[in-house]
């Protein structure tokens, strides 16, 4: 079977393509691995209308009324490749026929890698997260720590105390000069430079290499992010570099440098959220249509 377009990835960014195309009636293929970079999360905050509900449960919502279309076409799998051919592409899928599209929407996210530090991992969506926006509000305003991963955590640490009372791990990655200092000191942040060995605790206390235990309410750090799409790159899409990590190269309609190719979400984008990727999924299905009517093939 031949598509009309083909999406990589069916989170928040990849259904909400899908949806402006299965309304014109085109014919569409959503695959997706079940990779949902918010998965360790046990609530969503942020989206209009989805505030404080279970990410899985608004994604499963959303795939049910995306399958109401005829239309549309959904493979829980894996895109392993994908190269050009005469009428468009062809995503090589692990044990299953090549499937062929006109057009290419690339929404499959990110991956997070978290600094090394026993216990930070099995935390991850529960009391260690990356967004205050997402995740803030829930600590109200007890003892947050910002462990450094990188010279942007100092922004990070600059962010927090709207949140809480809030302690700077510096953990030796990152030195404060005399005007960070100033910076830190008038938004009332602490800055703790032993370096942390170990999270632990029924949330997030942080041991130190001197023995002592600060405890916390909640930790914030900032990873290093991986677009899920390593073959992108190999169909012409150009990467750009963020402050963490790479992310797919678009145009204000989610159009990236290779014809024929959009891309939405976390992966096209230097920082994201739901309704971020929900916008840009909109933005990109409705331009790939648009492409079907009137650009060349």
């Amino acid at each position: 079977m031949h598509f009309d377009v083909i999406i990589i990835g069916g989170s928040f960014a990849g259904i909400s393509a899908a949806l402006p195309l299965a309304r014109a009636r085109r014919k569409i293929l959503v695959i997706d691995a079940g990779e949902r970079r918010n998965r360790f999360a046990a609530v969503s905050h942020g989206f209009l209308g989805q505030d404080g509900r279970e990410p899985g449960l608004i994604v499963s919502e959303a795939r049910h009324q995306l399958e109401r279309y005829p239309t549309v076409h959904w493979l829980n799998a894996k895109a392993q490749a994908a190269e050009r051919t005469s009428n468009g592409f062809a995503i090589e899928i692990d044990g299953k026929p090549m499937k062929e599209g006109r057009r290419l929407i690339l929404a499959a996210g990110v991956a997070d890698r978290l600094p090394e530090i026993p216990g930070l991992q099995e935390r991850w969506g529960k009391s260690v997260f990356h967004c205050p926006y997402c995740h803030g509000y829930e600590l109200n305003q007890g003892r947050i720590g910002v462990i450094a991963s990188g010279e942007h955590s100092m922004h990070h640490a600059l962010m927090l105390p709207d949140w809480g009372e809030t302690t700077f791990f510096t953990n030796g990655i990152v030195v404060p000069n005399a005007d960070q200092v100033a910076q830190l000191r008038a938004r009332a942040v602490k800055v703790e430079t032993t370096p942390v060995r170990k999270i632990a605790g029924d949330r997030a206390d942080v041991w130190l290499d001197d023995g002592r235990i600060v405890a916390m309410d909640g930790l914030f750090t900032l990873t290093r992010t991986s677009v899920q799409i390593p073959w992108a790159e190999q169909l012409g899409c150009v990467m750009e570099e963020g402050p963490l990590g790479q992310f797919i190269r678009t145009d204000a309609v989610k159009q990236t440098t290779a014809k024929g190719i959009f891309a939405c979400g976390d992966a096209a984008r230097a920082a994201g959220s739901v309704a971020l990727a929900v916008g840009d999924g909109a933005l990109a299905g409705t331009a790939a249509h648009q492409s079907l009517m009137f650009g060349n093939d």
